[in-house]
């Protein structure tokens, strides 16, 4: 299928477009297409492609994330009004505003600060939502671990990072212990995929929430505990001043959620074992397709590398109860 005369038959343009490959994700390709003088952002989903309710849900909150100083790219609805297009081979589509984004310089001192700044501005835009768009309880993916049989199944398969998946497996008892059911009562609509790829700074440094496909339910204090170490801890190294300096910037910024007991890490530690068995599974899928298979095993290379460990949940948990 000719993406390009798709897109440019479905929104209406008469000028030549010209398409580039851009960033992918777990869900997604980026097609960067120039249209005339316009720039635009389109986005190839793959899998199973958002619900009618939940893009409106998250064009709702996009309005008030922007009306609260959050900056983010505006989606685009066709020429009938659609926000969500299907191609005839069945390819999902969605047009963005494209911006020259780059990766947060994390060596700015200000960073920490101003990362704990947006979380706030998100958090206290939102409004309280205890069930996914569709009517669904709150998606187990944020609050359930995937069962310890399952990884050991997959840690003894052929490949190279199996044999690292069986090490980091010693020590999942006891991070699944921290995992407990969320209480619907405390939810907030939430991004929940604060990670540095969908915050990106603009040619003059300011911050850019991209890629709302995860919009839901959350608690805030755990969409915080995630952030802080999305953001600053990679394999055995926790930041654990720049952790405070951004847990510090959210709360002066009246961020409403708090990090006060092990039951906070759970948005955490769920997701990134559930990420990381579904990366798993795509990567020794030999009917999978294989750039999703490459991509899948880099992500398992990066998932292994910053599963966190008991001892920097106890650490961070301990700086947060200290913060004023």
């Amino acid at each position: 299928m000719d993406l390009v005369a798709y897109v440019r038959e479905a929104f209406g343009w008469d000028e030549d477009v010209v398409a580039s490959p851009g960033p992918r994700g777990a869900l997604g390709q980026i097609w960067r297409l120039e249209v005339g003088p316009e720039r635009y952002a389109l986005k190839e989903i793959f899998g199973e492609p958002p619900s009618e309710v939940l893009i409106n849900a998250e064009l709702a909150f996009a309005r008030q994330a922007a009306a609260a100083g959050v900056r983010l790219p505006a989606s685009h609805a066709d020429r009938d009004g659609r926000y969500l297009l299907t191609t005839p081979d069945g390819t999902w589509l969605r047009l963005y505003d494209w911006a020259d984004l780059r990766p947060v310089e994390l060596t700015a001192q200000t960073t920490p600060q101003e990362l704990g700044v947006l979380l706030a501005r998100l958090h206290r835009c939102a409004g309280p939502m205890a069930v996914e768009q569709d009517g669904r309880p709150p998606d187990p993916w944020y609050d359930r671990v995937p069962a310890t049989d399952e990884l050991a199944k997959l840690s003894a398969s052929g490949p190279a990072w199996a044999a690292r998946l069986a090490d980091r497996l010693v020590m999942v008892p006891e991070l699944c212990a921290a995992v407990v059911p969320v209480d619907p009562a405390g939810l907030l609509v939430c991004h929940r995929d604060l990670h540095p790829e969908n915050v990106l700074a603009d040619p003059a440094g300011g911050l850019v929430v991209v890629d709302w496909d995860n919009l839901g339910p959350a608690a805030p204090g755990r969409e915080l505990a995630r952030a802080l170490f999305d953001w600053f801890c990679d394999h055995s190294v926790a930041d654990l001043d720049a952790m405070r300096g951004m847990y510090e910037a959210y709360v002066r910024a009246d961020g409403p959620g708090r990090i006060t007991q092990p039951a906070d890490f759970s948005m955490l530690v769920a997701s990134r074992l559930n990420f990381l068995l579904v990366q798993a599974r795509h990567a020794l899928d030999p009917g999978a397709e294989p750039r999703h298979r490459k991509w899948a095993e880099r992500e398992i290379d990066e998932a292994l590398r910053i599963l966190p460990t008991p001892r920097q949940l106890a650490d961070v948990l301990e700086m947060a109860l200290r913060a004023p």
